[in-house]
C-alpha cells in the first residue's frame, strides 16, 4: 500500500486522473480522501513502483508526494 499527498481537490479532479490510473498496471485498487487536508491518494497494487503513481500524477496535471509506503510484510518501508 502507497499512500500519497496530491493536489486532487474534488470528485472532478479524482475524476480526471481516473484514466491514468486505469493504464498503471498493478493497481487493484485506489482512492483518495478529499475530507482530508492533504488529499491523501492510497493505492493498493502488485509491483507498482511510487515512481510509476507519480508520473501517472503528472501527466494527469497532479503533484503527489509519498507519505507512506507499506511493504507486503506490513511494515512501513517509508514514512513522512
Amino acid at each position: 500500500m502507497q499512500k500519497f499527498k496530491t493536489n486532487l481537490q474534488c470528485r472532478n479532479c479524482v475524476r480526471a486522473v481516473s484514466g491514468f490510473f486505469q493504464e498503471v498496471s498493478g493497481i487493484i485498487s485506489w482512492e483518495v480522501d478529499t475530507d482530508h487536508p492533504d488529499k491523501v491518494l492510497t493505492i493498493i497494487g502488485n509491483g507498482v513502483s511510487t515512481d510509476v503513481v507519480l508520473k501517472a500524477l503528472d501527466e494527469a496535471g497532479f503533484e503527489g508526494q509519498v507519505i507512506e509506503e507499506v511493504a507486503a510484510d506490513n511494515h512501513p518501508a517509508v514514512s513522512g
